[in-house]
This record gives structure tokens, sequence and C-alpha cells, in this order.
């Protein structure tokens, strides 16, 4: 028998409507518990998925800038995380908790 070969399974090669992004997203703020850098890694997974030059060009940040606020490794600004909202064409709601 030979051998079985696994690849990485990456979210943001399935996120191909606006709709299932901004599914991910809500499902992710269900998920957080607060987690800020979760938060911050789902924008990135979105912002993959859509071209991360593309936002980095609608948002007016830096690919690079980009790639490290919403790597998940840190708690991005959140003048940062608004505009990567606004550059995915994603609107943030709140509701009574």
């Amino acid at each position: 028998m030979g051998k079985t070969k696994t690849t990485r399974y990456d979210i943001a090669e399935h996120l191909r409507t606006p709709e299932e992004m901004a599914t991910y997203l809500e499902a992710c703020l269900e998920e957080a518990d607060g987690n800020a850098p979760f938060i911050a890694k789902a924008l990135g997974d979105i912002a993959r998925a859509k071209g991360m030059a593309q936002v980095a060009r609608d948002s007016g940040l830096s690919r690079e800038s980009l790639y490290k606020a919403l790597s998940g490794e840190r708690s991005p600004d959140f003048d940062t995380i608004l505009k990567v909202v606004e550059a995915l064409g994603i609107k943030l709601h709140a509701q009574a908790a």
C-alpha cells in the first residue's frame, strides 16, 4: 500500500463570494471569544481570498503591513481593521448580547 499524500487546508481557496466571506467572518466572530488575533487571522484569510494586493490598494495600506497585521500573531490597530473591512466590502454590525 502506498503512502497517502496530504495537503494543507487553506480556507482562502474556498471563500469565493462576498456572502461566503461574510458568513465565514460571522462564524469566526462567534467563536473568537474576545480573541482579537483570531479575528485578525480570519480577516487575513478573507483578504487572501480576495487578493492581498487588491486589498492593500483599496485600504491604502502596504501589502507587507497587511500580512503582518492579519497574521493572527498580534492584535492590529482598530483603524487597520476598519480599513481592511471597508476594502473587503464587509459591514460590521452590532446587536445586543
